[in-house]
């Protein structure tokens, strides 16, 4: 018969739980309070970061999974607190100063690629959802700053309806799918419109650069705004290490806005990884007839003239929006999808691109 588990035995189980969103042990990060082990009943104190922990009854379920198996063990009683404001003091200076750069300074090993469009309406978010959640199946750690702060869409698509947390002043992105998101739309309530200056823009983008804890991911992706504008070009220049990639239609006149993007990309000393072309054609359901809905073959034309790769040519498919308005994109959702396919390619493309500009790559 196996002796009956200790404080030890207990602890020892406990750090192999980390916290889901700062994926560190919950010992290291002092998460952990008073353990009691007595007549087969363990209780656990474990010290929250912040008051109404939207992943609390994660945090439980992954610690009475842990202690479950214990010999000796028959009940696991886990209580919640809240950390005293020197203990999160205490966990924020762990976190930061452990000599890792951010993922936006030279010497990280994060790579950076901000997704560009000459303009709205290309589709550039789905793309840049789908693209994090391709990169995740190949195995990387992604995550996804959404910089489109007037018409922010990342949260919707991600399926994600909780807001950020911040542990003193350090903002930890939400995790959906498997990816590390922030977005504008975490601080503000739902559809409500953002009315800010450039100051206050370039203030928020600047924080979500600085004082979010990204954990050095192999791969960030930021969804940039639309077009040329102050808020384009103050994003643009706190992403030192990044490369692009522009999206587009196939239309001439949509292929000659987004050369703007390229452009802009120069005059920043931004280099352009590739072009995604989307809305590229649709195929009837009923006869699987091709139409080239916007014609005029402007990602090639692009991406001819910027000397970079046609990373992909992205079909025309309704199943692409359903899946962005179901919080689950298609590539992890219909995989098998034409769409899905090509979206897996650009991201195939996209690491080959990058690969030798950067350590990350998967």
């Amino acid at each position: 018969m196996s002796a009956p588990a200790t404080r030890d035995a207990v602890l020892a189980a406990l750090r192999d739980v980390h916290d889901p969103e700062l994926h560190r042990s919950i010992v290291d990060l002092g998460m952990v309070g008073d353990v009691e082990v007595s007549d087969g009943r363990v209780v656990v104190a474990i010290r929250l970061t912040v008051a109404g922990c939207p992943l609390k009854a994660e945090i439980q379920r992954r610690v009475g999974d842990a202690l479950a198996p214990l010999p000796g063990i028959e009940t696991v009683h886990v209580t919640m607190d809240v950390m005293s404001d020197e203990e999160r003091r205490g966990l924020r200076a762990g976190l930061t100063g452990e000599g890792r750069p951010s993922p936006f300074q030279e010497g990280s090993a994060t790579t950076v690629i901000g997704i560009a469009s000459g303009k709205g309406g290309v589709g550039k978010s789905s793309i840049t959802a789908n693209l994090a959640l391709a990169l995740v199946a190949r195995g990387a750690t992604v995550g996804v700053l959404d910089a489109d702060v007037y018409g922010y869409s990342i949260p919707r698509m991600m399926g994600v309806t909780r807001p950020a947390v911040a542990v003193e002043d350090l903002m930890l992105p939400v995790e959906s799918h498997g990816v590390r998101l922030m977005s504008i739309g975490f601080l503000t309530e739902e559809d409500s419109p953002v009315i800010w200056r450039g100051p206050m823009l370039h203030k928020a983008l600047t924080s979500f650069v600085t004082e979010v804890w990204w954990d050095e991911p192999d791969y960030l992706l930021v969804d940039l705004p639309p077009g040329t504008g102050d808020v384009s070009i103050s994003i643009a220049q706190l992403l030192p290490t990044a490369s692009l990639v522009i999206v587009t239609t196939p239309q001439l006149a949509a292929q000659r806005v987004a050369r703007r993007a390229a452009a802009m990309a120069a005059r920043v000393n931004l280099p352009v990884a590739g072009v995604i072309e989307n809305m590229s054609w649709f195929v009837a359901p009923d006869t699987g007839a091709r139409y080239e809905v916007f014609s005029g073959g402007g990602g090639e034309i692009l991406a001819a003239e910027l000397g970079v790769p046609l990373l992909a040519q992205v079909p025309l498919e309704p199943a692409v929006a359903r899946a962005g308005d179901s919080g689950l994109p298609i590539v992890a959702s219909e995989p098998g999808s034409p769409a899905a396919k090509a979206l897996i390619e650009a991201a195939e493309g996209i690491v080959a691109a990058v690969r030798g500009r950067s350590p990350a790559h998967s």
